[in-house]
């Protein structure tokens, strides 16, 4: 009696099951870590949106920011809760990337157990993988996360339509998934150039009866880069108008940087939240022009050999056309960054599985070599997720990496403060300033560490060249603040009412006031003062508690 090699529904359920429980367990050192990094600028970190509702949020990529907005309502500011769910996305998409791949491995002709042990290392790899783990473990790259989700489930609606015509319920599923990806993150605008080349390898019939796909979605596409055109002109570290960086620099800094993600991809070492990775001025800089020899040499080889390595072909084209929205002529400040690779690694997938499947080797030394190399990726995917869950760890790791680059340095002193190290914190600010001219928001956390570590007055003369800088309320708040703990109650009104003229709405100016009252024995003015406080922010709790204690001490008085 034969039996079938497909596999049953439970087959998939138990996958599905040990895919979950591998990620959450390899994942599991950064659930709880803090919000690093841009994290903090994130709209749940912002008082100004945590009492507003969903429309507020969702003003851009609204998506990605009703996840938030649910995070934020059932978890408050709970780290826990954000990281879980970007662990969840993962998991999905690497299901995806399995499915994908299966059919992609099926439309190649590979059958069989092959075809089913492949297609599992990939959807495998793409969730253990190192290189994968800014793009979850950062709260802030939900973003990637989310929008391949969407990215993903087009193209697999694309790939097992059952005609070469596309079937109208099939071209609305992709549509919409297509349209859900663009609105969580700009770069799946790429989607309809992918899809021509899917139709191109392999049902180049397909492109002309697919019109009623292509037609509309190009449409879509088309004002979706209109709208990331809007987007890139109102952005200070991405698009045409960055003064230190030309569309044509950047791009002969892409030629290296896509080598780069290539050989992270072979061979994950030497990770780095934030790299130092100098920009090639001319194309000769850094031996620009050789790395583009190089692709150039790929892609010849890639189209030449295009019938006899079909997967590795189309990965190998498609890669560079879903990493070209960060890796092109569009200047973005950070010229090489991890997560850029999530979108493109299904099919870097493709290449790897085009050159296993010709592998003469029996099935029980290709799961166990598969397994092995699984293993040591889940090994180093959980060392990395042991730095992201110590960001004082992470930011160290960065440091000595990028030793000459000032912001490891400058995020490695916030980590420092937060954690009580405030010595440490002080130093690594110092060295910020030896590697870039002091800017205002230096001047001020540089201030608070020394604060931290008792050297007030110093802080106050950093604090006082930042307002000369830029006059804010911010900052002559926090000069009244230190004056205030010196006890030198004049000096902090004085600085106080400065930052009030500046700001009357900034509510930290009556938080100190209120201090300032209660240490000179003024409960009522106190009082009056932390009432302000929490008529501009109610969920100010400093102020709460401020005006709590002047309470008590008003009641024991009379």
């Amino acid at each position: 009696m034969k039996t079938s090699n497909n596999p049953k529904w439970w087959h998939y359920a138990l996958g599905a099951l040990a895919a979950f429980l591998v990620a959450f367990e390899v994942y599991g050192p950064a659930l709880n870590g803090p919000f690093v990094y841009d994290d903090v600028y994130l709209p749940f970190m912002n008082p100004y949106y945590l009492d507003k509702p969903l429309k507020v949020w969702a003003n851009v990529r609204p998506l990605l920011m009703a996840s938030y907005w649910i995070n934020y309502r059932q978890s408050g500011i709970e780290p826990y809760a954000y990281h879980w769910f970007n662990v969840f996305l993962h998991v999905l998409n690497s299901i995806l990337s399995y499915v994908v791949v299966r059919k992609f491995l099926a439309m190649a002709g590979e059958s069989g157990w092959m075809r089913e042990v492949l297609a599992i290392f990939a959807g495998a790899l793409f969730l253990l993988h190192p290189i994968q783990t800014e793009s979850v473990a950062y709260v802030a790259s939900r973003s990637e996360t989310m929008s391949i989700l969407f990215f993903l489930g087009a193209l697999a609606v694309f790939l097992y339509r059952k005609t070469t015509a596309i079937s109208v319920p099939a071209a609305i599923a992709v549509l919409v998934l297509f349209g859900l990806a663009c609105s969580t993150k700009e770069h799946a605008t790429v989607l309809p150039v992918l899809l021509l080349l899917t139709d191109y390898y392999w049902n180049p019939k397909g492109i002309k009866r697919n019109w009623k796909l292509y037609a509309p979605i190009l449409i879509g596409g088309s004002l979706a880069v209109v709208a990331v055109i809007a987007v890139l002109k109102a952005s200070p570290s991405a698009g045409f108008q960055l003064k230190n960086l030309t569309w044509y620099q950047y791009l002969f800094t892409q030629f290296r940087s896509i080598w780069v993600y290539l050989r992270m991809y072979v061979l994950p070492v030497g990770l780095n939240i934030d790299h130092d990775f100098t920009t090639s001025k001319t194309i000769f800089d850094q031996g620009a022009i050789g790395y583009l020899i190089g692709l150039l040499a790929l892609a010849a080889l890639a189209w030449k050999y295009r019938h006899q390595y079909p997967l590795a072909s189309y990965g190998f084209f498609g890669f560079l056309i879903l990493l070209a929205p960060t890796s092109s002529v569009v200047p973005i400040q950070d010229v090489l960054v991890e997560h850029r690779v999530y979108l493109p690694f299904v099919c870097l997938l493709l290449i790897t599985v085009d050159f296993l499947r010709r592998w003469k080797v029996g099935r029980g030394a290709m799961i166990a070599t598969l397994g092995a190399v699984l293993a040591v990726a889940g090994t180093l995917s959980y060392q990395r997720n042991e730095l992201w869950g110590n960001p004082a760890a992470l930011w160290q790791d960065a440091v000595n990496k990028s030793p000459n680059k000032a912001r490891p340095h400058f995020q490695l002193a916030y980590a420092q403060m937060q954690a009580g190290q405030c010595q440490a914190a002080v130093r690594n600010y110092e060295t910020v300033a030896k590697l870039e001219p002091a800017d205002q928001s230096l001047l001020i956390d540089w201030a608070l560490a020394e604060d931290c570590a008792l050297k007030t007055d110093s802080a106050i003369g950093r604090l006082k060249q930042a307002a000369q800088m830029t006059p804010s309320a911010h900052v002559y708040s926090l000069i009244g603040m230190m004056y205030g703990k010196q006890g030198r109650v004049p000096e902090s009104l004085d600085a106080l009412a400065a930052a009030e003229k500046l700001d009357p709405k900034y509510e930290m100016i009556f938080v100190y006031r209120g201090n300032d009252y209660l240490s000179t024995g003024n409960i009522s003015g106190a009082a009056a003062e932390f009432q302000r406080a929490i008529s501009i922010n109610p969920l100010n709790q400093v102020a709460i508690n401020g005006l709590s204690m002047a309470n008590k001490q008003l009641r024991a008085n009379k």
